[in-house]
């Protein structure tokens, strides 16, 4: 099964503008940049290592392709088979959807099945030890509010570190967050009190309050990357495993359900759950209670 184009391809400006365009709709609907800059890595090695247009792609082009050997030389395990072909998939079904393509080679493909990853996340004593190696200084500070962001609210890398002055309001002297989740989508919920009050003192130490701040000025005043980067050495400092900030939502998930939540509660907690048309507007207007932040916060010493 070919990719086939629906209009001749002297109709079509060029296919770097149809990627862009793929890329530019990718991001409007996630909201998460590294997203976008992974599929457009998947896509560009795609191509240029089958030397074809999407057009000219067939279902055995894109199986040597996906189970091909990338630039390290190893056998592609089984989720890196799986993110390719997801990609791809996603490319042609937005060429169909834009009549540039007839149908999706990816169709035709099995896609190898997956284990069960081991369980993931930091225990309460884990998280406690880390925060204990975040010295107390400016950055510090602000360093451990970013810190109790994930670790209370389980919200994404991307959604945290954009966080705004404007996203942050009160509703009887209650502070809640606006936030953009995966797949657009859009949620307001209550602020926990610990992470609240490290946003105070940090933005004290910067001599400012929110208030002060522009609506749609970040609150951290860091880079996605140079947090990071300091992530990592706090965790080395705490004698730690190095890991990536998603381990940080994994932890979060872990200590709602060590603090006595139900599995569709915490599913709830990190916007899993397939939810009603209904329910995702109402979530939307009003915002929604967090009613085991304390629990958790108690657990690794962030109580006020």
């Amino acid at each position: 099964m070919t990719g086939q184009l629906a209009a001749p391809l002297g109709a079509i400006a060029g296919w770097e503008r149809t990627l862009y365009a793929f890329l530019a709709e990718k991001e409007r609907r996630s909201g998460s940049r590294r997203t976008v800059e992974s599929y457009s890595r998947i896509l560009r090695d795609c191509f240029r290592g089958s030397a074809k247009t999407p057009d000219q792609l067939n279902a055995q082009d894109v199986f040597s392709w996906a189970h091909g050997t990338g630039l390290s030389g190893k056998v592609p395990a089984a989720n890196t088979i799986n993110s390719r072909l997801s990609c791809l998939s996603s490319f042609f079904r937005f060429g169909i959807r834009m009549g540039l393509l007839t149908s999706n080679p990816c169709d035709a493909l099995e896609r190898p099945r997956i284990l069960p990853a081991p369980a993931r996340g930091l225990s309460a004593d884990q998280v406690r030890t880390l925060l204990s190696a975040v010295p107390d200084t400016r950055e510090g500070r602000r360093d451990r509010a970013i810190l109790l962001m994930f670790a209370l609210t389980g919200r994404r890398r991307a959604e945290v570190m954009r966080l705004a002055a404007g996203d942050i309001s009160f509703e009887h002297g209650v502070p809640f967050y606006a936030y953009r989740g995966k797949g657009g989508k859009r949620g307001r919920r209550e602020l926990p009190g610990p992470v609240h009050e490290a946003i105070v003192r940090m933005l004290v130490d910067r001599g400012t309050s929110l208030d002060g701040m522009a609506p749609e000025e970040t609150i951290w005043g860091i880079s996605d990357s140079t947090f990071y980067a300091r992530f990592r050495r706090h965790l080395a400092a705490a004698g730690l495993p190095p890991s990536g900030l998603h381990v940080l939502r994994h932890t979060a998930a872990k200590l709602r359900r060590d603090a006595g939540q139900s599995v569709e509660e915490v599913s709830s907690f990190l916007d899993h759950s397939s939810l009603a048309v209904t329910t995702v507007y109402l979530r939307r207007l009003e915002g929604s209670r967090d009613v085991a932040w304390d629990a958790v916060a108690r657990a690794i010493g962030a109580a006020a």
